[in-house]
């Protein structure tokens, strides 16, 4: 039962928190018992120490796009480096504000303190995404996969063009158009505001409806009681039975279409939402690298 709700948080028992504890609080003691003449600095031997254990940690920590890529499973399973990734990571602030003595400029060395920062806490927003938006994904495809929605929709734009060509070429206009127009996904601002377009045709011929409902209204005795909608005819007052009735099926028609295509536009939202915040912490976190080498390089041969 455990092993099915472990998360990479209380991945192996929580064994990388505690891992991650250690190391921070042995950072601390080490910090406060140390007492340099000059004051705590990166130029202290425990200085050196901790920058060498940050140092390690970045380059470790980059290594999980590379276990990432890897099919073999050497090292570890992918959840727990994953674990380690995340608590490791946090730990990481202490140990680096530790080993400058919480001593700042503006130069390449609090540079990449705050490059490490950015890259950090982009990677728990990243933790918050894969720990939400899974279950909500779930939620909203309600077992059924994209692809299966998706085919679906196909389903009802022919059922809908089909009615509609019984109707009235003008209707069929519309739906066809709707249908060109309904666009899932592209860009990445369509993508996270989880806008369709799939309900053209439908606001079309409800706006339709209205405007003809209107009109009955003024040329009807209010008191008569008879069913404006099925009065309704798009094109002219003579509508038969048999339009009227497919009219109302074209609606239902494109009502479940609109609302299979708000749950296909909300699961690539949300899966755009768990995959962006890549686009900030992969080329950041290269960036910290490079800052690095620059701020190893600095200190050992021009500081």
């Amino acid at each position: 039962m455990s092993a099915r709700h472990e998360s990479i948080l209380n991945h192996a028992r929580s064994r990388y928190f505690w891992v991650a504890l250690a190391l921070s609080l042995a950072s601390i003691v080490a910090y406060v018992w140390h007492a340099p003449d000059v004051g705590p600095n990166g130029g202290t031997w425990l200085g050196y120490t901790l920058g060498t254990i940050a140092a390690l940690l970045i380059v470790w920590l980059m290594l999980f796009g590379v276990r990432k890529r890897s099919y073999s499973g050497a090292g570890g399973t992918l959840r727990g480096w994953l674990s380690a990734h995340v608590y490791l990571g946090t730990s990481l602030i202490l140990i680096a504000l530790l080993h400058c003595g919480f001593q700042f400029g503006w130069n390449l060395h609090t540079f990449c303190l705050v490059l490490m920062l950015v890259v950090i806490f982009s990677g728990f927003f990243g933790v918050y995404s894969y720990l939400r938006y899974p279950t909500l994904m779930t939620r909203n495809r309600e077992s059924a996969t994209r692809a299966a929605m998706l085919e679906e929709i196909g389903e009802l734009d022919q059922n809908a063009l089909a009615l509609a060509d019984g109707i009235d070429p003008k209707i069929h206009a519309i739906v066809l158009r709707s249908i060109q127009n309904t666009r899932l996904g592209g860009g990445v601002f369509s993508q996270l505001s989880a806008r369709d377009d799939s309900d053209a045709a439908l606001a079309s011929v409800r706006a339709a409806i209205a405007a003809r409902e209107t009109q009955a209204k003024a040329t009807t005795n209010p008191q008569s009681g008879q069913t404006i909608f099925a009065m309704v005819d798009f094109l002219a007052s003579g509508a038969n039975d048999r339009q009227t009735e497919a009219l109302r099926k074209l609606i239902d028609l494109l009502s479940q279409k609109k609302a299979i295509a708000t749950r296909v536009a909300r699961d690539i939202q949300y899966q755009a939402v768990m995959e962006i915040w890549l686009y900030v912490h992969v080329p950041l976190s290269f960036g910290l690298l490079a800052a690095l080498i620059g701020h190893v390089v600095s200190v050992f041969f021009y500081w």
